[in-house]
């Protein structure tokens, strides 16, 4: 397998596609990584589910204000503007279609759009949180994962075995060999690494690629 991409170039890749004053929330853990990552000239405005909207960068260590922290519990830091509301109001906004963008991690993607990620079974953690509110609030639902799991099984397959967190919710997947689209239940293929083919990127995709007549190169800086 040609060298992948690692999790903060997964992240920036999927930070070139929000626009510019977009709101945006970003799940816990890896997604948070693309705020980071925001072109030049564009500046996202980021939601936080406990509720704050428009807030920055993690302080430096040692600064942190342990009042200001993210659904994830890590440090922020705040923008001029930036709003802190009750929880309860922070869901309505999601609940209502005010986001525009939800970036999200994934165990299992399928090619309808199905999401599972919150729990790898009976052992897993107990209640799904936010994210079921997210997928079917946010006007856009993006997925940034590794291809395969740790043992190298796929993890975009044609149909999740695992708990779902939303139906039909996805429309592209960042992972660290392609980017893919996911439309009228498939997965269309837009970008790949260069030196992987389309026969070993297939290898370790759980259902078809469909393939548009342009196929572009997954490429980001390193990082």
């Amino acid at each position: 397998m040609s060298t992948k991409l690692s999790n903060a170039q997964i992240a920036w890749r999927a930070a070139q596609d929000i626009e510019d004053g977009a709101y945006v929330n970003l799940g816990i853990g890896f997604p948070e990584m693309v705020a980071k990552f925001q072109p030049p000239g564009r500046q996202a405005i980021f939601h936080t589910e406990n509720g704050v909207l428009n807030f920055g960068e993690a302080p430096p260590e040692g600064e942190e204000d342990w009042d200001l922290i993210n659904a994830g519990k890590k440090a922020i830091t705040l923008k001029p503007g930036a709003a802190f509301f009750h929880h309860a109001d922070s869901f309505a906004m999601v609940r209502g279609g005010h986001l525009d963008v939800a970036i999200l991690g994934a165990y299992e993607v399928a090619e309808n759009g199905d999401l599972a990620n919150w729990s790898t079974g009976p052992k897993g953690v107990p209640a799904v949180g936010g994210a079921m509110d997210l997928v079917h609030g946010a006007k856009r639902v993006a997925v940034i994962t590794d291809h395969v799991t740790k043992d190298g099984r796929p993890k975009l397959l044609k149909a999740c075995t695992l708990p779902l967190t939303g139906i039909g919710c996805v429309t592209r997947v960042y992972t660290s060999l392609a980017v893919i689209d996911i439309e009228n239940a498939r997965f269309v293929l837009r970008e790949k690494l260069p030196g992987m083919s389309v026969d070993e990127l297939q290898s370790v995709t759980g259902a078809e690629l469909v393939l548009p007549d342009t196929i572009g190169d997954l490429v980001a800086p390193e990082l």
